[in-house]
């Protein structure tokens, strides 16, 4: 009878323990997941982004005082320049950034220092492996404990503290690829040029471009919205309105207008440099051989009450650029007087072998230019984000400004301000204005698929995305030539890396604490039954005598 009492002692003992256990998920329940990486490429020698790829590691919380040797559980506010150099100097094994499926919820200002601090994670390299994965039930779930089990650890509470390490689930991250990153050198970069022939033979030609690929911290999560989707939506734009009047030879104005879309702008306008050399060292004939008046880029457009004009040299007075420059002007103040325009003058550094914005490369080679972009500031966050998605664009803005272009250029071209029209004509209305259901249509097929460069020539849906580009320009332009350039694998201008989504597996296992404390137990109910054992005659006659007087 002793015994049995003993064994239901130590029954309850072991569910205690069990019930313990079960209060949290499966021990052996694991979940694979894909998850995306930090790009990895070398610019003009220089390194950027992280060179490592496998992780084993324990998942932890930013808050914790200790990341050492431990996999960085982040979400969006959490991710801060000074959280990501604190995970580095902690030898951290790796970050792990949760992303919201609907930016549109994320505060600005949390955008903002999100992108940031994307911006200030790929100026240098990194060995520590950095990935980005979209949030689902199982990542929240997990993040909630990790938060959970710090703000117990930074608990004083003891009871509370050994509980949590006893009932917590432990999170083990794994990728286990065994290849080596390799580099990608034979990336090719296609640009698109088509042409409104204008009247006379020897016109000058206006050019009008925008670089279509984007940027950010994950080539596979990148979609560029804004930067730059919104120059690319305004382009095709200008072309559909242009290609009307050049239909008609009593409305066709004495300018070639071209149109061109480079690939490569986020890495050093890789894809203009190389059209223009084309262009101007290797074709026999080309219209950027011969009058220029000047080139308009367009960049990061879909926001924003301000438009600034980027140029590498003050316009002279009586040139084309200034007259066009001065026609902007005035169709801002008659009509949208609310807009903030200003003129910003920065030197090309010859020194430095990159360049800020698109115009550069063409003012290196002598071609007047300038770009026409909302930011002030070409080193500005809001150029290359995995944040900058459809939800940041404002299709109203994207259309002012895109109207603004296309009447400045229309009063350049047909000279209107010298032959008495008012300054608030207006030349595109009705039929002859931007839509809206176009401009939605536009972005949304821009933005359906990432258009990082690493993707654009290899992934099929990428590849049809400049397919559909290329598309566009024959809808509307005549000429349409599409220029691929295939990178130099001895000496490459830029190099890539691959593996940039790699297969993940989450184990939720019981911290070590906890086998610890059954290995307690365990050690408890053993002790019992020993001293049951060794004890059994003290035990047996107590137990007798108790049970006596309460019979009597």
């Amino acid at each position: 009878m002793l015994l049995r009492d003993v064994n239901i002692s130590a029954a309850v003992l072991l569910l205690w323990v069990q019930a313990l256990h079960g209060s949290a998920l499966p021990a052996v329940s694991s979940y694979e997941f894909t998850a995306y990486r930090m790009q990895q490429y070398n610019l003009a020698q220089q390194k950027h982004g992280c060179r490592g790829a496998i992780v084993v590691a324990e998942a932890r919380s930013a808050d914790e005082p200790s990341l050492t040797r431990r996999c960085v559980i982040m979400k969006v506010p959490d991710f801060t320049t000074e959280k990501y150099l604190q995970a580095q100097r902690q030898h951290a094994a790796a970050v792990l950034i949760l992303l919201p499926r609907n930016i549109s919820s994320v505060p600005f200002d949390t955008i903002k220092n999100f992108m940031r601090s994307e911006r200030d994670a790929l100026l240098k390299e990194t060995l520590m492996p950095v990935y980005v994965v979209p949030e689902d039930e199982q990542m929240l779930y997990m993040y909630e404990e990790v938060k959970q089990a710090a703000a117990m650890h930074a608990s004083s509470i003891f009871i509370r503290v050994l509980r949590s390490m006893v009932t917590a689930t432990a999170f083990q991250i794994l990728v286990s690829n065994n290849a080596p990153i390799k580099a990608v050198t034979d990336n090719a970069v296609v640009t698109l040029e088509g042409v409104l022939p204008g009247i006379g033979e020897d016109a000058p030609t206006i050019v009008l471009t925008a670089h279509y690929d984007s940027f950010g911290l994950v080539p596979w999560l990148s979609y560029g919205a804004d930067s730059n989707g919104s120059g690319v939506t305004i382009l095709l734009e200008l072309a559909r309105l242009f290609q009307k009047l050049y239909s008609s030879p009593h409305t066709r104005p004495p300018f070639h207008l071209m149109f061109s879309l480079t690939g490569g702008g986020k890495y050093n306008f890789l894809g203009t440099k190389r059209w223009i050399e084309e262009n101007l060292d290797h074709a026999e004939s080309s219209l950027l051989q011969d009058n220029v008046a000047f080139v308009l880029c367009l960049d990061t457009l879909a926001n924003s009450d301000e438009l600034y004009m980027h140029v590498s040299r003050p316009p002279k007075p009586d040139t084309p650029m200034q007259a066009f420059i001065h026609l902007l002007e005035e169709v801002v103040s008659s009509r949208f007087p609310w807009v903030k325009v200003g003129l910003i003058h920065k030197k090309i550094n010859l020194v430095d072998s990159s360049v800020a914005w698109e115009h550069e490369r063409y003012s290196l080679r002598k071609i007047p230019g300038f770009t026409l972009s909302r930011l002030e500031d070409p080193r500005s966050e809001l150029r290359g984000s995995i944040l900058d998605t459809l939800s940041q664009v404002d299709l109203r803005k994207l259309k002012r400004n895109g109207m603004i272009v296309a009447e400045a250029l229309a009063r350049y071209m047909y000279n209107l301000s010298d032959k008495g029209s008012p300054k608030d004509v207006q030349v595109f209305k009705g039929q002859m204005e931007f839509h809206d259901g176009r401009l939605s249509s536009l972005m949304s097929v821009l933005t359906s698929v990432p258009r990082a460069s690493q993707l654009l020539d290899r992934e099929p849906s990428h590849v049809l995305l400049v397919n559909s580009l290329e598309y566009e320009f024959k809808r509307y332009l005549q000429q349409v030539y599409r220029h691929t350039f295939q990178q130099d694998k001895r000496d490459p201008d830029i190099t890539f890396f691959d593996q940039m989504n790699q297969p993940i597996v989450m184990y939720r296992v019981k911290p070590a604490a906890f086998d610890l404390f059954l290995g307690g137990c365990i050690a408890a109910y053993l002790g019992i039954v020993y001293y049951a054992i060794q004890n059994f005659g003290d035990l047996y006659t107590k137990l007798k005598a108790a049970v006596k007087s309460k019979h009597q």
